[in-house]
């Protein structure tokens, strides 16, 4: 039923239960799992930082491959064939047009990542690539709310 399943993360608590639901679909359904975590580093790119990272956005880039480096090693441990790659850009276009690129047939996503101000200011990425994208989208919960 699904070849090709596209799991986004942000190394949210919701993101990494959305990467267990998706480690255990693509085992059913023998399915390849591709990993994916947008770099959305806007106006904040030519900003300095202390320590290694030349700028904000190489920080960004290197904490998002921090993110889909644990989930790729989770679902290369239970056997499937995976592939991460970090993205830039508007998180909810740049997962969409990926989708379209690997030709995904289905996105298993978290609930939210950002909460509270973040969440009403910006919207919901999940929210996003449901209403807009072609593809079907399992949302998984990662237990309840506190907020």
């Amino acid at each position: 039923m699904f070849d090709t399943i596209l799991v986004p993360t942000d190394g949210s608590d919701h993101a990494e239960a959305a990467a267990e639901t998706a480690i255990e679909l693509a085992t059913v359904h023998d399915a390849a799992v591709h990993v994916a975590c947008v770099a959305d580093t806007g106006p904040l790119a030519d900003l300095r930082l202390p320590g290694d990272a030349a700028s904000a956005e190489d920080a960004m880039r290197g904490r998002a491959q921090e993110y889909v480096d644990a989930i790729v090693d989770r679902a290369e441990a239970a056997g499937l064939e995976v592939a991460g790659t970090v993205l830039e850009g508007p998180p909810e276009e740049a997962l969409l047009e990926y989708a379209g690129e690997i030709d995904a047939d289905l996105v298993v996503m978290g609930t939210r990542g950002r909460g509270g101000v973040h969440r009403m200011a910006l919207g919901s990425v999940t929210d996003h690539v449901i209403r807009f994208g072609d593809i079907p989208v399992f949302v998984a919960n990662s237990g309840p709310q506190s907020e």
